[in-house]
């Protein structure tokens, strides 16, 4: 299994394999090294999902910027706020920012969760981002129970009808745990993607397993 993590990390074009580590104990994957950018760190994270029988991933890598590319916490932070204005699915009034030493921290109120992960992916891109803290929280809906989960079950029947055969959807106070088997990492995080545009779940616990 180390070895193909190890070819998975040089096949991604995104990825400086040299500069990470690779270790795997009972399926479980650790990820060491540094490298340029909090965007490189999370593609060797999902490099290494993408192989099957992987179960998880300790992502241990850290994140230096060249000198170069490093900038002053007042040039991310006015950064951040471009890329919040500038992209479309981001309601970027209701998003503040801190930035502190090259991590960014999101705060405010939306009211999707896939509203909340589209503001994480608009920063994580930018030079000289060392991490990301998401506080961003999902604004409080009116919603039952059992009028989420039937919009979940109908739309994995849409869009993934094989892998919702083996899924099993829960919903407590908005928040999703779906556990169960799906064939491959791009086909799990779909279904994650699915569950995130759906009005009232504020949370996704994942326990979905990737058939070996």
């Amino acid at each position: 299994m180390r070895d193909r993590v190890l070819e998975a990390l040089a096949w991604d074009s995104q990825i400086d394999d040299t500069k990470i580590g690779v270790t795997v104990e009972n399926q479980v994957v650790t990820l060491t090294g540094t490298v340029q950018s909090y965007a490189e760190k999370l593609a060797a994270q999902d490099a290494a999902h993408r192989v099957p029988g992987v179960l998880d991933v300790a992502n241990d890598i850290n994140v230096q910027a060249p000198f170069h590319l490093g900038r002053s916490d007042t040039e991310l932070a006015v950064a951040v706020r471009h890329a919040l204005e500038w992209d479309v699915l981001v309601p970027d009034q209701r998003i503040r920012s801190t930035v502190t030493n090259g991590w960014i921290t999101l705060d405010g109120e939306v009211d999707l969760l896939r509203e909340r992960e589209d503001a994480e992916s608009a920063v994580r891109r930018l030079a000289g981002v060392i991490g990301i803290h998401n506080r961003i929280v999902i604004a409080l809906r009116p919603a039952k129970p059992e009028a989420i989960h039937t919009a979940i079950r109908q739309a994995l029947e849409r869009h993934a009808q094989h892998e919702a055969q083996h899924i099993d959807v829960r919903v407590a106070d908005g928040v999703v745990t779906l556990a169960g088997t799906v064939g491959s990492f791009a086909e799990k995080r779909a279904v994650m993607g699915m569950v995130s545009h759906l009005r009232g779940v504020r949370a996704v616990h994942d326990r979905l397993v990737l058939r070996s």
